[in-house]
């Protein structure tokens, strides 16, 4: 029975319908295979397995008298740490939040409940979601299903080593730095960062008084497959509370359209963030697909400076990251940059700092530029109706714990700054554009490679049908081999 671990959302809710296996029996399986593997990976880091086993014989009960809640009935699922789930831990990885225990669902949870999704466990994340791996002091170092030696990526990571390791049958993540799609494409399962506010974030916070949504900052989907994407953003979006009063939710599709009637960009490498060639190539690889399917392919960028873009995203999502900081970790921040000689700290270390710290005049600035910027993406996407990059410079790496100012990441014989490697997400993120993760194979060493498929605003479903239409060729899961027995 391992193999139905691995099957998509959809084809596990297809089989409860047909009573091929039920809820009950789905969820003790998971929970088989967690007891058995996550010791050594630690992706999921908490569960309410009676109380999901209630619900999932409750999902049952409905389905053997004709009733069913929607198209993930009866699916179990994990979600990611920082989503608030009525009376577990929601701590983001930080000691200080050890005793936040959620008082209620946020909007997700209750919109994925009532589509008939079982949540049974939480995944695990990095502190306060701000890393590209996931370890923290409350539940130690989650691990990739295909080297435990390399991360599983983040803020996400947990989530998404748990789908490739088969432990549930879909997740649910955020991201603003790539927390979505920097672990689907280390962990090779596919993933989709939604336009922003697309998604209502309301409830995705530590404390469950917050009202306005983080800016850049948004939740979405991982899974196995494109399909479950596409089911779940329709889930979970639309307005909610006041938008509702005067929303209504009507997202552009593939309508019918194939690969090759497509017009597809690609922009495989850059001066700022240079790739390894591999990771290059595998953007070039699905360019090449598509074009074997009879798309008009093109290399090609939009009409603005990728350094000018990426200080702007810089700018912008440091000063989120920092907004909620206590007025402690604000002065401690003020005192630092102080202390710093501007002649001998690195310029980058200097603007995030500056940027945690900033004005509301200057912070204006950078969202003027933001705008323009936005623009320009509207502009090129009259032309295009995807764009193909990479995900980050690099397939998985090997945990590294020392600070941030001490890591530093290798590409190919180039060796970069840590933090340098968010600028592939940050292509999508700062326009507030929809991205979707595909995997595209494993290498020589056996390790995922992802490529985004971005699109404009609001072509949520294009970006995921074509990830779709890819998938149907090849650009699909492949399962750790480890975790097949």
């Amino acid at each position: 029975m391992t193999e139905i671990a691995f099957l998509s959302a959809v084809e596990l809710a297809a089989k409860i319908r047909a009573r091929e296996i039920s809820s009950e029996e789905l969820l003790n399986h998971f929970a088989t295979r967690i007891d058995r593997y996550n010791p050594e990976i630690n992706a999921v880091i908490f569960e309410w397995r009676e109380r999901a086993l209630d619900e999932a014989r409750a999902a049952d009960k409905k389905l053997g008298s004709g009733d069913t809640l929607g198209p993930l009935h009866g699916v179990p699922m994990t979600v990611k740490e920082s989503f608030p789930v009525t009376g577990t831990p929601n701590t983001w990885g930080d000691p200080k939040e050890r005793d936040n225990i959620a008082s209620a669902d946020a909007l997700a949870i209750q919109r994925l409940r009532q589509t008939g999704a079982i949540v049974f466990g939480k995944t695990n994340v990095p502190l306060r979601l701000a890393d590209m791996q996931s370890y923290n002091e409350l539940y130690g170092t989650s691990n990739n299903p295909f080297d435990l030696s390399l991360t599983p990526g983040g803020s996400s990571g947990g989530g998404a080593a748990s789908l490739a390791a088969g432990f549930t049958g879909l997740e649910m993540g955020s991201d603003i730095g790539g927390s979505i799609r920097t672990p689907c494409h280390f962990c090779g399962v596919f993933g989709h960062k939604p336009t922003y506010n697309l998604v209502p974030l309301l409830g995705h916070a530590l404390d469950p008084q917050i009202r306005a949504p983080a800016d850049i900052s948004v939740i979405g989907p991982m899974a196995r497959s494109a399909q479950d994407l596409a089911v779940t953003l329709q889930t979970l979006a639309g307005p909610s509370g006041i938008m509702a009063r005067g929303f209504q939710l009507a997202l552009p599709t593939l309508d019918g359209r194939s690969l090759k009637n497509l017009r597809v960009a690609t922009w495989s490498d850059d001066s700022t963030c240079p790739v390894t060639t591999e990771t290059a190539q595998r953007v070039e690889d699905v360019a090449q697909a598509c074009a074997d399917a009879g798309a008009d392919v093109q290399a090609v960028r939009p009409d603005f400076d990728s350094m000018h873009h990426q200080s702007t995203y810089d700018y912008l999502l440091q000063a989120e990251m920092a907004s909620r900081r206590s007025a402690e970790e604000f002065e401690n921040t003020m005192r630092y940059l102080e202390s710093l000689d501007p002649a001998e700290a690195h310029p980058r270390t200097l603007a995030s700092l500056r940027a945690q710290v900033g004005s509301h005049r200057t912070w204006k600035s950078h969202v003027e530029d933001r705008e323009r910027i936005r623009w320009k993406w509207h502009e090129f996407f009259q032309d295009y109706d995807v764009l193909l990059a990479p995900i980050t410079p690099t397939p998985a790496f090997k945990h590294d714990h020392r600070s941030f100012g001490e890591r530093t990441l290798k590409v190919d014989d180039l060796e970069i700054r840590y933090g340098d490697q968010v600028f592939w997400a940050g292509i999508a993120s700062l326009g507030y554009l929809p991205a979707t993760a595909i995997p595209t194979g494993l290498n020589a060493q056996g390790l995922p490679i992802g490529v985004q498929i971005i699109g404009p605003e609001y072509a949520d479903l294009i970006t995921i049908g074509v990830a779709s239409e890819l998938e149907s060729i090849g650009f699909s899961f492949t399962p750790p081999a480890h975790y097949l027995a």
